[in-house]
């Protein structure tokens, strides 16, 4: 099986399969989880908002993927207190439909006690005072507040790093995988009858060609998913996929130990996320037609954005441009329907067969959300084992740790990882514990043997060593491999010109840039934490 894409759901599919013994071979033409499985909300989540549009089977499909992930990564995902305000106006006001609509979401998740770590247990949802919610979060607007309800969902602590786990256990299960590594063309069978076979690939570092033959091709592009089936055809395809854009700003602390929703008289809202000592604000959802390759946040989507944010929170706090400390966006795949409106748009996926377009041996991926994405893996190897009239066993991913995850109690944990690597501080061991799990002991190793990699570089406790474990151990290729996808030195904003001219040296030396490669990787770093104008 050759997987196309490695972001989230190709890295599912990747896992699952190499666990059922099949050979697989992902590729991914630049960095894996690079596109839109880095650019989430940072939320493991059933969708409260779905149940709106009725869409209980994909709310209930969520929530039981929701508990699935807190179990397999114990250490990334975890749950988090979500308030949602009622106001006199708006969509909002009617507190006895929110009321139901709570008392559903508690029904579609009556399995969410059932954690492997009993202290991931989630509990029903309550009706909270508005004399205590405003003690808890002081900026939620008072003007017309007419009641409080708090419930739970979860949160990612590290989308990135969470995509990556699923392509390390796909990779411990014997899959090969590949960043860097474009899809230029389908192999056919010399049959003639538009049967694929494989695929031709670029190697974008060595520069050089290398062909991958399987039975099966699954097409896992996210929003390039059509394009890639349109290559496959032989001209360019529309395809079924809508693209919806949706950006975040990360700001200071404006929230404490709660995410905050707020709903807009339009019935669509914004949040703003407690994370990493910072608050999260996102997203949009606005369509976006185009190039997916030419994407990129632009000013006048972050100002929209803020208009928004700033109007609903009634002047208790003004966020300017000037405050945001970083911004990314990314591109949501979304299967096309009769719905005028993106934000209306289901996140439900669908899986074809493309034998009905007179391509035998292709699998096409479309939609989906990131949630849901191990889920709808185990729905393809089901199509797949029927193409490959195979019995391929049952699906085994929800059952066992995703790879360095295999954690019973994280707090606990945490707490001997401290008490046994006193010669670091609390707050290193302790992120490095819940970034890296029961591989964080390399990374402690690195920093003992070179004092120079042990120096914490962030609030966080991350240190240099981290970087040097990312290009040894984890295929980081780029600076920005290393600062905003296998690290968190770079993801809360411009960590610095000394930090980035210090890692582009280790990287260097690492990976035999030349001057040339050097100087291109750190103005790209650079770019990449300037906001744009």
């Amino acid at each position: 099986m050759v997987v196309i894409g490695g972001g989230i759901t190709g890295a599912a599919v990747a896992y699952d399969a190499a666990t059922r013994g099949l050979s697989v071979a992902l590729v991914e033409k630049q960095d894996f989880g690079c596109a839109t499985s880095s650019a989430t909300s940072k939320l493991i989540h059933g969708g409260f908002r779905y149940l709106a549009n009725m869409e209980f089977g994909l709310v209930r499909e969520s929530l039981r993927e929701r508990r699935t992930l807190e179990n397999i990564a114990p250490n990334l995902v975890y749950p988090i207190p979500v308030l949602i305000p009622c106001y006199d106006t708006g969509v909002a006001r009617n507190q006895w439909v929110m009321k139901a609509g709570m008392l559903l979401y508690d029904l579609l998740s009556y399995d969410k006690g059932k954690t492997w770590d009993k202290s991931k247990k989630i509990g029903l949802h309550k009706a909270m005072a508005i004399e205590q919610a405003l003690e808890l979060e002081p900026i939620l607007p008072k003007s017309g507040l007419t009641g409080v309800y708090i419930y739970h969902d979860c949160a990612s602590l590290f989308p990135e790093r969470l995509t990556l786990a699923f392509i390390k256990s796909a990779a411990s299960h014997g899959a090969q995988v590949s960043n860097y590594s474009k899809v230029e063309e389908f192999i056919f069978s010399d049959a003639g009858n538009k049967e694929i076979v494989g695929v031709k690939v670029k190697d974008l570092i060595k520069n050089r060609e290398v062909e991958l033959r399987g039975r099966l091709t699954i097409n896992c592009g996210g929003p390039w998913a059509d394009l890639i089936l349109g290559a496959a055809k032989g001209k360019n395809s529309a395809g079924r996929i809508r693209r919806s854009e949706g950006i975040h700003v990360i700001t200071k602390k404006l929230v404490n130990q709660n995410m905050l929703v707020m709903i807009l008289p339009s019935g669509k809202g914004f949040f703003l996320i407690p994370w990493r000592g910072h608050t999260l604000i996102g997203t949009t959802d606005k369509e976006y037609v185009g190039n997916p390759d030419q994407f990129q946040v632009t000013k006048s989507a972050i100002l929209e954005l803020l208009e928004t944010v700033n109007k609903a929170l009634q002047g208790a706090v003004r966020i300017k441009y000037e405050d945001i400390l970083h911004t990314y966006g990314g591109l949501r795949p979304l299967v096309e329907d009769q719905t005028k409106e993106v934000y209306k748009t289901s996140r439900r996926y669908e899986i074809y067969d493309n034998a009905g377009d007179g391509l035998e041996g292709l699998i096409t991926v479309e939609g989906g959300k990131y949630t849901t994405s191990r889920n709808l893996a185990q729905k393809v190897m089901k199509m797949a084992a029927g193409k490959l009239k195979k019995n391929l066993g049952r699906c085994v991913t929800g059952q066992n740790y995703l790879a360095g995850c295999d954690i019973q109690d994280l707090e606990n944990f945490i707490k001997e990882l401290k008490a046994a690597n006193q010669d670091f501080t609390e707050k290193t061991v302790e992120c490095l514990a819940r970034y890296y799990g029961r591989e964080c002991g390399p990374v402690l190793a690195l920093a003992r043997q070179d004092q120079s990699l042990a120096e914490p570089l962030n609030d966080d406790g991350e240190i240099f060593a981290q970087a040097l474990y990312a290009i040894r151990q984890e295929m980081a290729l780029t600076l920005k491999d290393i600062l905003v996808r296998r690290t968190g030195m770079g993801t809360l904003g411009d960590p610095g010109d000394d930090k980035i001219l210090k890692l582009a040296d280790l990287a260097a030396k690492e990976l035999n840039w030349d001057d040339a490669r050097k100087e291109q990787e750190i103005k790209d770093a650079i770019k990449l934490f300037k906001l744009p104008e």
